[in-house]
C-alpha cells in the first residue's frame, strides 16, 4: 500500500492506539484525534512519530476548523479512521435517559460530524476511506446493552447510505464490526447505570458479572485487529462491513439464521397486506 495520512479519533486506547501504531509503524502519517490534554500528553509519550490534536467528537461545530488545520498541515487526509465510542451498561427501565442522549452524542452524532468534516473533502479529491467502527452490537442485540447496541445499529445503517452517496466519487466506507477484544471497552471505559430494580436481577446479574470478569481477557487482540485494518485499506474491493472475531461471526450468523426464520414462518402475513 502506498504511503497514506490516517485521521483517527480515540487515538490514545484501545483500537485507536492499535491502529495508531500499526499505522504509523508502516511508515504511513498519522494524526490522533484525543478530547483532552492530558491525552494529548500521552499519546505523545506513547508514539512520539503520531502527530497528536485535541479533537473532542461531541464539540460538533468545532470539528471543521480542527480537520481544515490538520490538512493544512500535514495535506491531504486518505484514511478517516472514526473509533472514538464508548459502552454503557444498563438495563432499560433503570437507566436515565441523559445517559442515552450521551452515548448517542458520541458514538452516532460525533462520529458522523467527523465524517461530515471530511465528506466534501474526499468528494471534491475522488478519494478517500471512511473507516466507521461500530461493533456486533450493531448488528445483534443483548441484554443490559440496549443504549449501546441503538448506537451502533444507527451508525451502521447511516454508514450504509454513506457508501452508497460516496460511491460515485470514488470515496470507500466500511463499518468495522468487531466482536470482544481486550482492550477497556468492558473496563474503565464503560459507563455502568447502577441496579435499582430487582426484578432483573436474575436475567442481568450474571451478564454483568461475567463481562466484568471476562475483561482483559477476551478472544480478540486489538494489534491483530489493526492489521487487519491495514489490510482493508488496501482491498481494491472492500467489503460494507468488516467483522472481526469468531464471536462476531458466531453471533451475527445465528441472528441471520433467526432471522430467516422468522421470515419465512410469517411469510404469509408479510404479503397479505399488499393491495
Amino acid at each position: 500500500m502506498s504511503k497514506k495520512t490516517f485521521f483517527i479519533t480515540g487515538a490514545n486506547s484501545g483500537f485507536g492506539l492499535a491502529i495508531a501504531t500499526a499505522a504509523s509503524n508502516q511508515g504511513h502519517t498519522v494524526i490522533g484525534a484525543v478530547r483532552s490534554e492530558a491525552s494529548c500528553a500521552s499519546l505523545a509519550e506513547r508514539l512520539p512519530e503520531v502527530h497528536s490534536v485535541l479533537c473532542d467528537v461531541t464539540e460538533f461545530d468545532r470539528i471543521p476548523a480542527v480537520v481544515e488545520q490538520v490538512e493544512r498541515d500535514y495535506g491531504p487526509v486518505d484514511v478517516l479512521i472514526n473509533n472514538a465510542g464508548y459502552g454503557h451498561e444498563g438495563i432499560l427501565e433503570e437507566s436515565p435517559i441523559e445517559e442515552m442522549r450521551r452515548q448517542f452524542e458520541v458514538n452516532v452524532f460525533g462520529a458522523v460530524a467527523v465524517a461530515k468534516a471530511f465528506l466534501p473533502r474526499f468528494r471534491e479529491r475522488r478519494r478517500g476511506f471512511i473507516v466507521n467502527v461500530t461493533s456486533m452490537g450493531g448488528m445483534i442485540t443483548m441484554p443490559g446493552i440496549g443504549y449501546y447496541c441503538g448506537s451502533k445499529f444507527a451508525l451502521q445503517g447511516i454508514s450504509e447510505v454513506m457508501r452508497a452517496e460516496m460511491a460515485p466519487f470514488g470515496v470507500r466506507v466500511t463499518t468495522l464490526c468487531p466482536g470482544s477484544f481486550r482492550t477497556d471497552w468492558a473496563g474503565r471505559s464503560m459507563i455502568r447505570t447502577e441496579r435499582t430494580i430487582a426484578d432483573y436481577d436474575a436475567l442481568f446479574d450474571p451478564i454483568r458479572e461475567a463481562r466484568q470478569a471476562k475483561s482483559g481477557k477476551q478472544l480478540g487482540d486489538p494489534d491483530k485487529l489493526a492489521a487487519a485494518v491495514l489490510s482493508l485499506i488496501a482491498s481494491d474491493n472492500p467489503p460494507p462491513q468488516l467483522l472481526l472475531g469468531s464471536d462476531a461471526l458466531k453471533f451475527v450468523s445465528e441472528r441471520i439464521e433467526r432471522l430467516q426464520q422468522e421470515m419465512d414462518a410469517w411469510k404469509a402475513v408479510t404479503v397479505s397486506t399488499d393491495g
